[in-house]
This record gives structure tokens, C-alpha cells and sequence, in this order.
């Protein structure tokens, strides 16, 4: 079963065994009557959802098995708190803390400095909110998670914001088969900045060489500082039309620069 070829030094992700669900609430009952070997095979059984969640952070700059070792941490915790008598799937349980582990080691090696006092009222909401999961079998809300430590809810809300891990421009957020439409694509350039560049004679020639549609896309895009959504629902097309135009029109103003 091919995932999406996220590849992990020494383990051999074909091979990885899944687990039905009566069998893992076989392995639970047996884990919580003190067997060691059920929550091995638990482990082994889940990595593949590991693997799943990984992939949301390929882009991130990361090696693949350093995520994978930190999932590993995040379904272990999650094996061992996992609860038989709420009515919830296991990996409905352990996806979130797998996340959850991974931000934390994402933040933990952030080049972003953020004060140990934000960092400790931001490490405990998360503490927080894994318990609120647990308890309730269901993702709490800021607001839920405030009440519990006794803080605001603006200061939570703070705090958790100042150690989010920051986007690459080009993280692509939408992919339709064609082009990958990138973070940087939905930025308007309010400031026009390059249009003293975008005037330059070499530009207008290029310019001249479009057809009228590609024109306007560039205009309302670099003169008008719009996103690649405005321009599409002005034009009439899709977003993922406006970007594959976008870039070939400039592809072929650099033939003529």
C-alpha cells in the first residue's frame, strides 16, 4: 500500500501491519490487564496512522524519520491514555496527539525566540487540552481550555499564538492536478513595492507580447495588488486557472527580458 513515498530509514513501510478495529479493542482490554507484548503489537499496528499524519509536515524543512520518531512519541501517549469506555475510534483519539506532538517538537526547534513566560502558559493550555480530549473524547475550544487553567481567554489565545510555528510562502495549500496554488499566491501586494520595476521599459515589451486576457490577469494582479481569488471571480474562472495563466504569461514575458 503505496503512502505517498514518505520513506523512513530502517523500516519498511510496505510491510507495516494494520489492525481491524476488534482486534484493537482485543489488544486494549489485554493492555489494561497488565500485557506488556499487546501494547508492542498496538505500537507496531498504528504506525501506519503515524505515517498518515507525518505527511502534513513534509514541507516543513524536516528529515521524515525525525517526524516519524516524534509521532512515534505522540501514538505511544496516546496507547497509553486511550480510554475503552468512550464511544470514539482509536485514531479519532490519537491523530490530535500525534499532531499535538509533533508542533511541540516543531516549536521546540523554531529559530523564533518566544519568552519562557508565554512558552509555559502555551505548553500548559496544550497539557490542558490533551487532558479535555481525553475526557471528553472531542477537540475543546480556546475558550473551554481558558476556563479550565482560570486564565482569559485573550491571554490563552496569546500565547498559544506566539509559538506557532511559521509558514513557508511557499507551502502549497490547494493542488487540483496541475499547478500547486503556494501561501504566496493569496497575498495581496497592497504597498505595490516592484511597480517602479513592473514600469520598466523591458516589462512594458514583454507586456505587449500577451494575449489580453494574460494582460489583465498581471495587471490586476502586480499594478492592482489583487489575489489570484479576486482576479478569478472577476474574470469568471477558477483560482487554479488564473495561477497556471499567471505563471505561463510570465514564462514567456522572460523569453522577450
Amino acid at each position: 500500500m503505496p503512502l505517498n513515498k514518505v520513506e523512513i530509514p530502517g523500516v519498511n513501510t510496505a510491510k507495516l501491519p494494520v489492525l481491524g478495529n476488534l482486534k484493537m479493542r482485543e489488544l486494549f482490554r489485554e493492555l489494561q490487564g497488565g500485557n506488556c507484548e499487546a501494547r508492542e503489537q498496538l505500537i507496531s499496528g498504528n504506525l501506519r496512522l503515524v505515517l498518515s499524519v507525518i505527511q502534513r509536515f513534509q514541507n516543513r524543512g524536516e528529515h521524515s524519520d525525525d517526524l516519524f520518531q516524534v509521532g512515534c512519541i505522540g501514538l505511544m501517549k496516546a496507547i497509553d491514555n486511550f480510554d475503552l469506555g468512550q464511544n470514539v475510534k482509536f485514531s479519532t483519539y490519537a491523530v490530535p496527539m500525534i499532531i499535538g506532538e509533533i508542533r511541540r517538537y516543531l516549536r521546540d526547534n523554531s529559530p523564533i525566540r518566544v519568552s519562557r513566560s508565554l512558552r509555559d502558559v502555551a505548553y500548559k493550555a496544550l497539557q490542558v487540552r490533551d487532558a479535555l480530549v481525553h475526557r471528553f473524547a472531542k477537540e475543546p475550544n480556546v475558550g473551554e481550555i481558558a476556563e479550565e487553567m482560570g486564565l482569559p481567554r485573550e491571554d490563552v489565545l496569546y500565547a498559544l499564538d506566539a509559538i506557532q510555528e511559521p509558514m513557508s510562502l511557499y507551502e502549497p495549500i490547494y493542488h487540483d492536478g496541475g499547478d500547486p496554488i503556494f501561501v504566496m499566491d493569496q497575498i495581496s501586494d497592497e504597498k505595490n513595492v516592484d511597480r517602479s520595476w513592473l514600469e520598466g521599459i523591458a516589462i512594458r515589451e514583454a507586456m505587449r507580447r500577451l494575449n489580453e486576457r494574460e494582460k489583465r490577469i498581471l495587471t490586476m494582479r502586480f499594478f492592482h495588488g489583487k489575489t489570484q481569488m479576486e482576479v478569478a471571480d472577476e474574470i469568471g474562472i477558477s483560482q487554479a486557472q488564473v495561477s497556471r495563466l499567471e505563471k505561463a504569461a510570465l514564462n514567456h514575458m522572460r523569453k522577450y527580458m
